[in-house]
């Protein structure tokens, strides 16, 4: 019955020892027995109270610390995965991150390919371009040659047509 009492006062901080303060407020405050009890009178003595009240708070007082200790732990272990959670979405964003500069790579690597082969179709090009150009100079040399050639030869036909034309012979003066 004494128990049941001390349960119905209210709410008390279970994991601290009762203050000098406090213990005075409960000394200097009479005891509403009589509601608490409706058709009983009981009488209860203070220090019972006290005594009941440092038992059952020394029953169950280290229990709430190692419990209260315990859950501290678990707190800071939490804050400690925490961080590590996050530094491991910070690993798994850089790696990401490497994929896309992965993918980076190979694209630009694509495009080196790409102009690499250009490259050689350019030069190919110009070599191909520069003998053309040396066949069409050798070309040309050669109808200049051969429009020489003809020029000479017709020169010589006129020449030898001139030489072939019956001259009229010239006639001597008689001296006289």
């Amino acid at each position: 019955m004494e128990v049941e009492e001390m349960e119905d006062e209210g709410p008390s901080t279970q994991s601290e020892p009762p203050h000098s303060e406090d213990l005075q407020l409960e000394q200097q405050e009479p005891l509403h027995l009589e509601s608490l009890a409706p058709a009983e009178n009981v009488f209860v003595d203070k220090k019972a109270v006290d005594k009941l009240t440092e038992g059952l708070l020394s029953h169950y007082l280290p229990d709430l610390q190692n419990s209260k200790r315990a859950l501290q732990e678990l707190t800071q272990n939490q804050l400690i995965l925490l961080d590590t959670l996050d530094q491991e979405v910070t690993k798994f964003r850089e790696c990401n991150a490497l994929l896309d500069l992965n993918s980076l790579f190979t694209e630009a690597k694509v495009y080196h390919n790409k102009l690499v082969n250009i490259r050689k179709e350019m030069i190919m090009l110009h070599e191909k371009t520069a003998k053309l150009k040396k066949r069409a100079l050798k070309l040309q040399q050669q109808k200049q040659k051969e429009a020489l050639e003809k020029e000479q030869q017709r020169e010589k036909e006129l020449e030898r047509e001139r030489q072939l034309i019956a001259k009229p012979a010239k006639r001597m003066r008689e001296s006289k």
